[in-house]
């Protein structure tokens, strides 16, 4: 049998992560390795659980930046499938628009489907047809209102239509014009599950009776839910998913410090919204004190991420105002320009440090939102303190990303990459404007972002994998089997940094080849 393996703490090499920020320079993540540690466990015993927010717990620290160009209702459904979260934008015309996308991914994957597209008796072939080309579904149950919580009356499916005609002329049994009753199934013919049924017995209902969809309902037949197969499925092929209390994908949205964003808010908490993000380049203003004071006392209950934040005075501001979690970064995304043009912000790396050093006492988690390459930068944030990192370019040019792809020179597929205070985005929303305090009426816009492309890297089905099991690599050759761990190990010094130099930087990377090909996944 082999003898336990232990370091020798005596011979430790490097400094403490205390020692290296003693001096108080800016660092980020390029300037340090982590030391290697004792690996004694697989891979797959990393725990990459963490808290996003006070109260919201997930299993990996992973968000989507809310840019216009990063994070709809797609990129927020893929975030949550495995574990992380998405921040849906506040870029759109309407504040319903927004509430629509959060509505999608909170109906995306459910154990009960709470609020079902519904039809009205009178409704047509056509109406069905559009809830399937805009919305995905090939079936709806038929109420006498077309909402739920009315009696129900039917279902109709998709092999009820599927042989339709386009021509409304046409002699043919079904058209677009028919009506759906004429074509539903009848509730008599229908399995029902009870709603006062326990969801493992309606999902053994499901199973044996071989239904794709199981519509609950009440003593008096009014419809409360549905039962859906394929989110049984889902959630038997993602395992990590952040779900809520009622299995629905946690998802999180972007909103502004003006008085108009109060009805966002409202229309987000309706569809069902876990955390809410206030937006805003400098989060230490009366603008986002306000809004954050109102949205705690409003909808207690409500997770808020306040920000953005580079230094303690800024963290204690907001977190005496209410704030759950602490976004932390300013002028250190791929595409901002803050430091260059304003002549402000800080090093990530030191602010990830001070700020989380700061709110660990009030057990307020910190969002690294900036600088995150590769997977070793999450690896690296988190070793500072950070709770999750949040990502824009690094997801900018995947398949979940909003925005068509393009062809770049040389032939390469990219797709369009635009920072939030960019001439851009400023010129087609105001609320990018808002978040850099330009007013309406300034005739002189100062951008504080670029717009640009990133590089097709394909689906996020295949990406987040990839860092997942990337910041598992990186916390097992540290020596570290959980997050938790890790945070705990660094503020003991038992995990041991060195800082680089230009040189030991350019040692680190890929050097002296006369070309190579970079495969990460």
């Amino acid at each position: 049998m082999t003898d336990t393996l232990v370091f020798d703490n005596t011979l430790a090499d490097g400094e403490t992560v205390h020692e290296m920020m003693a001096h108080k320079g800016g660092i980020t993540y390029n300037d340090f390795n982590i030391l290697p540690g004792l690996i004694n466990f697989s891979v797959n015993d990393v725990d990459l659980t963490t808290k996003i927010t006070k109260d919201i717990e997930i299993k990996c620290p992973l968000v989507s930046s809310p840019m216009d160009t990063v994070t709809e209702s797609s990129m927020a459904t893929v975030m949550a499938l495995f574990g992380g979260v998405g921040i849906i934008h506040g870029n759109f015309p309407t504040a319903e628009l927004q509430a629509a996308e959060v509505l999608k991914v909170k109906r995306f994957k459910q154990g009960y489907v709470m609020q079902p597209y519904c039809l009205k008796p009178d409704s047509t072939v056509a109406d069905m047809i559009e809830i399937k080309k805009r919305y995905g579904y090939t079936g709806a149950p038929v109420t006498e209102t077309g909402f739920v919580g009315s009696k129900l009356l039917g279902m109709v499916t998709a092999r009820d239509f599927d042989f339709i005609t386009m021509n409304s002329n046409s002699t043919a049994d079904v058209t677009m014009e028919t009506p759906i009753a004429q074509i539903m199934v009848p509730v008599e013919k229908l399995t029902l599950g009870n709603a006062a049924d326990a969801p493992e017995v309606s999902i053994k209902t499901l199973k044996k009776c071989r239904l794709g969809k199981l519509a609950i309902v009440n003593k008096k037949g009014d419809l409360c839910a549905l039962l859906c197969r394929s989110d049984l499925l889902k959630t038997r092929d993602y395992p990590l998913a952040s779900h809520d209390s009622k299995n629905q994908l946690l998802v999180g949205a972007a909103v502004n410090t003006r008085e108009s964003s109060k009805k966002n808010v409202e229309l987000l908490v309706a569809a069902g919204v876990d955390i809410i993000v206030i937006d805003s380049s400098n989060g230490t203003s009366t603008y986002q004190v306000e809004m954050l004071r109102w949205i705690k006392a409003t909808y207690p209950k409500i997770q808020v991420i306040a920000g953005n934040v580079v230094t303690r005075q800024q963290a204690k501001l907001l977190i005496d105002a209410g704030a759950d979690a602490l976004r932390v970064g300013m002028g250190s995304g791929s595409i901002c320009i803050t430091q260059e043009i304003m002549a402000v912000g800080r090093a990530q790396g030191t602010a990830v440090y001070d700020v989380s050093r700061y709110a660990k006492q009030f057990g307020i988690p910190v969002i690294a939102d900036g600088g995150i390459r590769d997977v070793g930068y999450i690896t690296k944030a988190v070793s500072l303190g950070a709770s999750v990192a949040m990502m824009g370019g690094l997801l900018a040019g995947t398949t979940e990303a909003p925005g068509d792809y393009i062809w770049g020179p040389n032939g390469v597929r990219v797709k369009k990459y635009r920072g939030m205070g960019s001439l851009d985005a400023m010129e087609a929303h105001a609320s990018s404007q808002d978040r850099y305090f330009t007013a309406d009426s300034d005739q002189i816009k100062v951008a504080q972002g670029v717009t640009a492309t990133m590089k097709d890297r394909g689906s996020c089905h295949k990406f987040i994998p990839y860092l997942i099991r990337g910041i598992q690599h990186g916390l097992q050759d540290i020596g570290a089997k959980s997050i938790a761990e890790l945070r705990q190990n660094v503020d003991d010094g038992l995990i041991r940094f060195e800082r680089r130099s230009t040189n030991a930087q350019l040692e680190g990377g890929v050097h002296s080849l006369h070309s190579f090909e970079k495969r990460l996944y």
